[in-house]
């Protein structure tokens, strides 16, 4: 099948090509689909699309017309996807429901060693000459309680990583999984967790309940000087909200790798530009944050689970095979245990 493969880079070139092998005549074009470049994939029958291209009702209209049968999402979120109108339109939606649970897990561990023991702001001072110690105290992880907010593949990954650093586990989410109670994760309801843990790490799908889990009142209900780390989805967290906290101590540190309005940013070079967002730039002022740009997902082993998977996907679809990948509107409200991140 001729596939447009929109917001390539090359290493999704790199990876979707050799997990191909010549299957499918795949295009790629490094432009984001809005309305404005929905005209590309005139007359092709299948698109495949990453989380920050736009996928509304309006943008699946305009693919409808020019003969777009199949959306292949090479993420695992969907929420930039109008699940209801693709139905509409008759227009499958497919994802990639799961690939390496690790590459996410340990990012997360990366961002609290390097947030605790000041890891960021010591390389930039010994590169400066710099070898004092003051300002760099951190604390021992063991002993710590972390709380898993989303105790799906990745969180149960985290959850083992974070045992190993002798931490107690506190976890909450609709589904239980039994594989974190056995490895001695207690569940709680929200405000407990948030209440007893050191560290709150959010591993939570974004859908309407999820919209900022993680505002001025669920943050008033957290440890003063908690640290927070989100590498999900940036719409879990109320930045503003979490800007305050951070003003004021009740939030200690912070480390994201989403932001809620990351779309005009993230995977693009805007070094020679001027942000224009003053609620993402207060956010970089602050020492004890760390922010990175979407790459927790950002391994060998990841992509290639990725691109195998929708390669599969497409041609599965060609074939006329169903199979698990398949998005239905009722996910946007509420997912299954396994189609959890």
């Amino acid at each position: 099948m001729q596939v447009l493969v929109y917001s390539t880079h090359p290493y999704d070139q790199k990876y979707l090509k050799v997990a191909n092998q010549g299957k499918h005549e795949l295009k790629f074009t490094p432009a984001t689909l809005d309305e404005h470049t929905t005209g590309l994939a005139q007359g092709v029958p299948v698109v495949c699309c990453f989380v920050d291209d736009t996928l509304d009702a309006a943008v699946l209209q305009k693919l409808a017309d020019g003969g777009i049968k199949l959306v292949a999402l090479r993420c695992t979120g969907f929420n930039n996807v109008d699940l209801e109108t693709a139905e509409r339109l008759g227009v499958t939606v497919m994802r990639v429901t799961r690939y390496s649970p690790y590459s996410v897990a340990e990012f997360a561990v990366g961002l609290m060693l390097s947030l605790n023991r000041k890891i960021h702001r010591a390389f930039n001072r010994v590169r400066e000459d710099n070898f004092l110690l003051d300002g760099l105290l951190g604390f021992d992880l063991h002993g710590k309680t972390v709380g898993v907010v989303g105790t799906g593949k990745i969180g149960f990954v985290l959850a083992g990583i974070m045992k190993g650093f002798g931490c107690a586990l506190l976890g909450y989410d609709v589904y239980r999984n039994q594989a974190c109670v056995d490895l001695g994760l207690r569940y709680v309801e929200l405000n407990d967790l948030l209440a007893q843990s050191d560290i709150v790490s959010l591993h939570a799908p974004l859908m309407p309940a999820t919209h900022h889990m993680i505002n001025a009142d669920t943050i008033s209900h957290m440890k003063r000087g908690v640290m927070l780390i989100n590498t999900s989805r940036g719409g879990l967290v109320d930045t503003k909200a979490l800007i305050e906290a951070l003003k004021e101590g009740q939030m200690g540190a912070v480390g994201m790798d989403v932001y809620e309005e990351e779309g005009h940013m993230y995977y693009h070079d805007l070094s020679n530009h001027v942000i224009a967002d003053d609620v993402f730039a207060r956010l970089l002022t602050f020492p004890n944050v760390i922010v990175t740009g979407h790459q927790a997902f950002f391994t060998q082993e990841a992509l290639t689970m990725i691109s195998e998977t929708t390669i599969e996907n497409i041609s599965d679809f060609a074939a006329g095979r169903s199979n698990n990948n398949i998005l239905r509107p009722e996910q946007a409200i509420s997912p299954t245990t396994k189609e959890k991140e």
